[in-house]
């Protein structure tokens, strides 16, 4: 199982360049930015940079969408970074969150973001593709590789990503939950006629180390990884908002795990001024089990026998999210005690 990190471009850009070194020395395979330029930096004046000083980790947005980006100029700009940098860029994707909602709008369809799929990624591997009613190939790409990975929830979403994803990514770590998610996902693909193993899949998700396993640190830790559950949230409102709460069978939320939709019965509106940040006040309906449950918390060992659970259940690539204060700590952590043991895994 590959191991990666997830950054939000705070500046300055040069702190998001020197942690992706970091991660390239400790044995990181991916190097993910949250896409939201209202709320941070521009990702993709960045990733030049984050490029240029590493030699090996795959960069990309978790997650791009097709509202606030032009679809071509999206393949443009993942074509010329590989043109640069030898083929070390992906594409998440998902129907748009923070990038949309903060400037008052609200997620693309699932239709539309099919289609930006493939417009994407044929344009980036140096193909044709028909944009409304023109049919469109940019010229000077001749070598570059790109996978698109799609970020999904609800059952719709699943099933576009296993129809049409290069890969899954799920962001929450609960196994049960996972299960449930990869399982809708390759039976979508079978259903198309895909092989499923050809998707990859990725759980991204909060890692905080608490080296010494201690009630106040695990305490600590907790309310630094809170806001993961807040960020879900907003998602999970939209699915009980689109199938409603009752139970499977009838047409309700019970099409997905009702693990997913029962915490957010406390949730009282959100603040995207605070959104994926430590301590955003707007996150305290989310309680300790669920933190526990959608993130990875505890010390080195705990990492690994959590991650042992999902390796278990087809997930090629876990993604520590790394928006608390124990950044460095958790990094090197993973380096020297977590990445090794799935080097053969």
């Amino acid at each position: 199982m590959d191991l990666g990190i997830v950054l939000q471009t705070n500046p300055p850009a040069s702190r998001v360049v020197e942690l992706t070194v970091a991660a390239e020395e400790a044995g990181f395979s991916h190097v993910w930015t949250f896409d939201s330029h209202v709320l941070w930096e521009e990702p993709f004046v960045i990733y030049s940079a984050m490029l240029a000083r590493t030699q090996r980790v795959i960069v990309g947005p978790m997650v791009t969408n097709p509202a606030t980006r032009d679809w071509s100029v999206l393949a443009s700009m993942f074509a010329t970074l590989n043109e640069m940098y030898g083929n070390r860029t992906i594409c998440g994707i998902g129907r748009g969150d923070s990038a949309v909602r903060v400037q008052g709008g609200r997620p693309t369809t699932l239709a539309s973001l099919r289609e930006s799929v493939r417009v994407i990624r044929e344009l980036a591997n140096g193909r044709e593709a028909t944009v409304g009613e023109k049919t469109l190939r940019i010229p000077w790409i001749t070598s570059s590789e790109l996978e698109v990975w799609v970020a999904a929830y609800g059952p719709k979403a699943l099933a576009l990503a296993g129809e049409v994803g290069d890969g899954f990514i799920l962001q929450l770590a609960d196994p049960e939950i996972a299960s449930w998610m990869i399982a809708a996902v390759r039976g979508a693909a079978e259903a198309v006629g895909r092989d499923p193993g050809d998707i990859k899949f990725c759980v991204a998700a909060p890692a905080y180390v608490v080296p010494d396993g201690g009630p106040q640190a695990r305490a600590h830790a907790l309310e630094q990884c809170r806001w993961f559950g807040g960020m879900v949230g907003n998602h999970v409102a939209d699915i009980v908002a689109r199938y409603g709460t009752g139970p499977a069978g009838d047409g309700g939320a019970g099409v997905v795990p009702q693990a997913l939709t029962d915490y957010i019965k406390g949730r009282e509106g959100y603040d995207y001024a605070e959104h994926g940040r430590a301590g955003n006040t707007h996150t305290q309906f989310v309680p300790d089990e669920i933190v526990e449950r959608f993130c990875i918390i505890g010390t080195p060992d705990e990492h690994i026998a959590k991650l042992e659970v999902l390796a278990d259940l087809g997930v090629d690539q876990f993604s520590a999210y790394l928006q608390h204060d124990a950044i460095d700590a958790t990094l090197a952590a993973y380096g020297e005690h977590v990445i090794d043991a799935f080097a053969t895994v």
